[in-house]
């Protein structure tokens, strides 16, 4: 890892590009301001070189030995230097004026997350948000995109709260570490907001839209029991009845209940 380790807050926003080092160049860097920094935690286990981002006072860079999108995500909140965080893919683009008005919400709010919205490419609403600002819960959270979120750095680090490394991009259990996440914070009594503002645009493909296959639904199984333990079983069956369009075959739903897959 190199620079940029302190984690001292001296800004207002941090914008943290999580990559692969075969994909740096795809960042499309926004423009530059006085009070924000741009972190890029890019993930390089095999010590590829990689083309270096435009020479810019606000960007840092720090380089992993490691693979797995939470890992890089956590790095980010420890190195952090402003006093909010927001997440971004390689292939993100963000509206900073909306950005604003999210961390003018986020100050004047009792609120250590805000959830916002994206579009894709098109301009297209990338899913159905609530059209009102909305507190966020374990029931109505689970589509959260990483991007879609904004953090209060300094109260989550307090309570120590972090990315479930077991999960997300590049783990076994490829989905749902934004999910986690929120839960966990809202486990440490802290509050969070869904805000009706579209900060991002991300392409339609991603990770979480992918159904149907055993590995999505087994993603899918562990995530609820990570989140609500012993009152999984009875969310997974709720769940799948509500996507039952989504999925094939009575032994799938089975499986999906009782989280029970072939290994």
């Amino acid at each position: 890892m190199n620079s940029g380790e302190s984690g001292a807050t001296f800004t207002r926003l941090t914008i943290a590009y999580s990559t692969l080092a075969s994909r740096t160049a795809n960042i499309k860097l926004p423009l530059q301001r006085d009070d924000q920094e741009i972190l890029i935690v890019v993930q390089n286990p095999d010590r590829i070189e990689f083309p270096a981002p435009p020479s810019r006072s606000d960007v840092r860079v720090v380089e992993l030995d490691s693979k797995g999108v939470a890992k890089s995500r956590n790095t980010a909140i420890d190195v952090a230097q402003g006093k909010y965080l927001v997440f971004a893919d390689d292939d993100i683009e963000f509206k900073l004026e909306n950005l604003d008005q999210v961390v003018a919400h986020l100050e004047s709010c009792q609120c250590s997350l805000v959830l916002g919205q994206a579009t894709d490419q098109t301009g297209n609403l990338r899913k159905t948000y609530p059209a009102n600002t909305t507190w966020l819960t374990r029931f109505n959270s689970a589509k959260a995109a990483t991007y879609e979120m904004l953090i209060n750095v300094a109260a989550v680090r307090a309570d120590d709260i972090r990315f479930d490394e077991e999960f997300g991009a590049g783990a076994v259990n490829y989905l749902g570490d934004e999910y986690i996440f929120i839960c966990d914070l809202l486990k440490s009594h802290q509050k969070a907001h869904f805000l009706p503002v579209t900060m991002a645009v991300h392409p339609t493909d991603s990770s979480g839209s992918g159904w149907g296959t055993s590995a999505d639904l087994q993603a899918r199984a562990k995530i609820f029991t990570r989140v609500f333990g012993p009152l999984a079983f009875a969310v997974r069956a709720l769940f799948i009845l509500r996507n039952r369009d989504k999925v094939s075959g009575i032994s799938n739903y089975v499986r999906f209940i009782f989280a029970r897959f072939k290994i």
